[in-house]
């Protein structure tokens, strides 16, 4: 099968930037494009009397939102290959399943769903958490170029496939790598002294920690230009900052924390909702 991204259009908006920003990376990829809309059943199965031709203007209105996307994929890249596909069932079941070969899929933050004033859509939201291959969630402005890539990491499985997805993306691009790794001050009990070596001593830690794991990537992508911060804080709130000034950011779909099962870590979960950029949630392959 060729090598093809696949991204998920509805007309809105933030679908629009989501195909644009899929086009760019298939580019940069050399791979071809899937454009995918989803006609959901219920437009057809309202439980009330449709006037005749209900169905064939709703799968005419669907058919235009995908030339239209079309249309945007092939101005934005005139030399990439575009393919359009038109289903009919649920949403995130039919994008997963176009996406199972790909290299990733691309869905905006938010769709045409009732609920505008919710910064992230559901269907994102579900292939985030599920999703066999890297899920992009774009918003923000797609013009602004500052040609960095942020990646979060925490020593986790998750995370180390985020780190590579993050130098194969910045050796793409040619940008800088900033990888942030935060710590938390550890809890201690009501009238608990915190002596300031114990703090120097975890800080020096924290830091070896991530020059060990930098190391090995670097070796392995010596052309990129790779910054490595560590700092005292929420990585929710270091990361979402560092956004503000990068094309992209990438994160693992569950970290270290103590609720194993769960599809979407906290932390992603919170970066997908309050970054600024486009954000990458990339999972483990072992649990591809």
């Amino acid at each position: 099968m060729t090598a093809h991204v696949v991204v998920g259009a509805d007309g809105s908006p933030s679908s629009q930037a989501a195909v644009a920003w899929a086009a760019d990376d298939a580019v940069r990829r050399g791979c071809a494009l899937w454009i995918v809309r989803v006609c959901e059943p219920w437009t057809y199965d309202i439980p009330l009397q449709t006037p005749p031709g209900f169905r064939d203007s709703m799968t005419d209105h669907c058919r235009e939102v995908l030339d239209a996307a079309i249309r945007l994929a092939r101005e934005r890249a005139p030399r990439l290959e575009v393919e359009g596909v038109l289903e009919t069932g649920r949403t995130v079941e039919i994008l997963r399943r176009e996406a199972e070969e790909a290299e990733e899929i691309v869905v905006g933050n938010r769709g045409l769903g009732g609920f505008t004033g919710l910064l992230l859509g559901s269907v994102s939201l579900a292939l985030s958490g599920s999703g066999t291959v890297p899920v992009v969630v774009v918003r923000g402005s797609q013009e602004r170029m500052y040609d960095e890539v942020v990646v979060g990491f925490d020593g986790s499985a998750h995370s180390a496939a985020a780190l590579e997805y993050a130098f194969e993306e910045a050796t793409r691009r040619g940008a800088r790598l900033q990888a942030i790794h935060t710590w938390q001050m550890p809890v201690l009990g009501q009238g608990a002294t915190v002596y300031p070596s114990l703090v120097e001593e975890i800080v020096e830690a924290e830091r070896r920690v991530t020059a060990d794991t930098l190391t090995a990537w670097r070796q392995k992508y010596p052309g990129v230009e790779a910054e490595e911060t560590v700092v005292c804080g929420h990585p929710v709130a270091v990361v979402c900052e560092a956004s503000l000034t990068a094309d992209l950011v990438v994160v693992g779909s569950r970290g270290l924390g103590r609720l194993g099962s769960v599809l979407l870590g906290s932390v992603s979960h919170g970066i997908l909702h309050h970054a600024h950029c486009p954000v990458v949630v990339v999972r483990d392959r072992g649990e591809a």
